[in-house]
Formats: C-alpha cells, sequence, structure tokens
C-alpha cells in the first residue's frame, strides 16, 4: 500500500475548523471522530495525517469545535473522542450521568498560555498582578507599565472556551474580566488579531506563537516547554482527550496512538509539552 499523500488513497475535505481524512475503502460506520478543543486542533490534525499513513485503511474526522462542544458531542454519541482544554464542568459530569454515559480523561499534553503583545511593543515582562489589572480594567494604558502612550487593546478567547476557563481560574481569580475585551473563536485568531494591532494583548497556547507577536514573561518566567514540564511557569495546565467506557475499538486504537511513542513525539514537534503520563 503506498502513503496516504496519494490522493487516490485519501479524500481529505473541510470540515470545522479541522479536516476529515478518510482512505476510501473504510466504511464510514468504523470511523474515528475527534472534536473538541482548538489549542488540540493542530496535534490532532496532524496525529490524524501520521495515524493515517501507519493505517491507511482508517477513516478519522477531526474538528476544532472549543471544549464545550466537543464535550457536548462525545455524550450525545456525535463524536468517539473530545479533546479539551479544561476538565470537566459540574453540568457536564450531570448530563453525562443523565445520558447514562462514563467518561474517561486521559491527559495527552501539557501547555502554558503564552501572553503576546505585537511585536512593536517594548513591553517584555509583566507582573501576574499587572496582567490581571489589564484583564480587570484597573489598567487601561502601555504607559502605566513602561510603554508608549497607547490605550491598551484586551484580547480574550470565547466563554465556550476551555482556555478563557483556564484564564478566568488561574489569572482573574474567578472574577469577572473587562466588558470591553475583544473575543476571538480560537489561538490562531487571537495570535492573529493581536500580530494586526499595536496597543493588543492576548493569550494563546504554545504551538501558536507564529505571525508579528513577542512573548512577555511572567513574573520574570517566559513561556516555553521546559517552563512548563518543570513547573516554574505559572499559567500552564493539562490537556486532554476524553472517551466513553463504550468506546469503539478504533476509537481507543487512535487514543493510544496520540499517547505512544509517536504521537507524543509529534506533540512536541507541534509545540506542545509532553503528557509524562
Amino acid at each position: 500500500m503506498t502513503k496516504i499523500g496519494f490522493l487516490a488513497l485519501a479524500i481529505i475535505s473541510v470540515f470545522g475548523l479541522g479536516a476529515s481524512y478518510q482512505a476510501a475503502d473504510r466504511p464510514r460506520g468504523e470511523s474515528v471522530r475527534i472534536s473538541g478543543s482548538t489549542t488540540l486542533l493542530p496535534f490532532t490534525q496532524k496525529a490524524a495525517e501520521e495515524y493515517l499513513k501507519d493505517y491507511p485503511q482508517e477513516v478519522v474526522t477531526v474538528s476544532g469545535t472549543g471544549t464545550g462542544e466537543g464535550v457536548k458531542s462525545l455524550v450525545d454519541g456525535v463524536v468517539d473522542l473530545a479533546a479539551a482544554s479544561r476538565d470537566l464542568r459540574p453540568e457536564e459530569r450531570e448530563r453525562a450521568q443523565a445520558a447514562k454515559v462514563t467518561l474517561r480523561r486521559v491527559t495527552v499534553a501539557k501547555d502554558g498560555l503564552a501572553v503576546i503583545v505585537n511585536a512593536s511593543n517594548p513591553i517584555r515582562e509583566l507582573t501576574l498582578d499587572q496582567l490581571r489589572g489589564i484583564y480587570l480594567g484597573t489598567i487601561n494604558n502601555w504607559r502605566e507599565l513602561g510603554g508608549q502612550d497607547r490605550v491598551i487593546v484586551p484580547i480574550n478567547r470565547d466563554s465556550s472556551s476551555g482556555t478563557f476557563e483556564m484564564w478566568i481560574e488561574m489569572v482573574l481569580g474567578g472574577r469577572k474580566h473587562r466588558p470591553d475585551a475583544q473575543v476571538q473563536s480560537s489561538s490562531g485568531a487571537v495570535a492573529y488579531a493581536v500580530g494586526g494591532n499595536r496597543q493588543a494583548i492576548g493569550y494563546v497556547g504554545l504551538g501558536f506563537l507564529d505571525g508579528p507577536v513577542a512573548v512577555v514573561a511572567i513574573n520574570g518566567v517566559k513561556a516555553s516547554i521546559e517552563a512548563v514540564v518543570t513547573g516554574s511557569y505559572p499559567i500552564s495546565r493539562g490537556l486532554y482527550v476524553f472517551s466513553r467506557t463504550d468506546s469503539s475499538a478504533s476509537a481507543d486504537k487512535f487514543l493510544n496512538y496520540l499517547l505512544g511513542a509517536k504521537g507524543q513525539a509529534l506533540l512536541e514537534a507541534e509545540g506542545y509539552a509532553p503528557a509524562g503520563n
């Protein structure tokens, strides 16, 4: 069998923020469908592509819908695996219990939320208190932080995002963010928005440090894989994949691939810290 790169072997089509990878002769009923966190999307997409080089008879569908939608789809049986950048909410546990569905959680990666500014902004370090002040609205001009006399434009993730929930918990201590913050639907969109606005500040996973942006150290520590692994970076988290206890053999096989040597090597290549399971 030739490699999956040949178009005769696989069909690749847009599917939400992800893609569908399928061998032409694979029954759709045996497919593996993974949806959820856009933070994990670059990894799950790349893993699906590489997985099919080893298992060209498989069908893997990947989509980035956000953690909340991914978990809901898993409970409803629409997908086989849910990528998540947070743990389950109480209401999600209750929904699964009501549906008589038992979910399993595995840590597939560790990640830090890198604070980014436009590359033209001279600010390269903030304290966690200063960062909190920006997003609570008590600090409004870069001049207050030693920068230029420009109004700060904070950028948030959407409220259904696990990344947003982590930010609220770890940076704002559960407090309500300033209402005038701009909202973007993915980490990639945040990086793009910050790169296009000299006044902006935002936060993204380590795999999204592209474009004309600069990373801001927090409490003297710059976000990096090493800092996340050692625990020295103050804004870090686990990234998960949830499955059902009644999941298919195909879903379990793909999940084991993500956790195995090949999957974890791909993960590090995409800029994430290893799971350390």
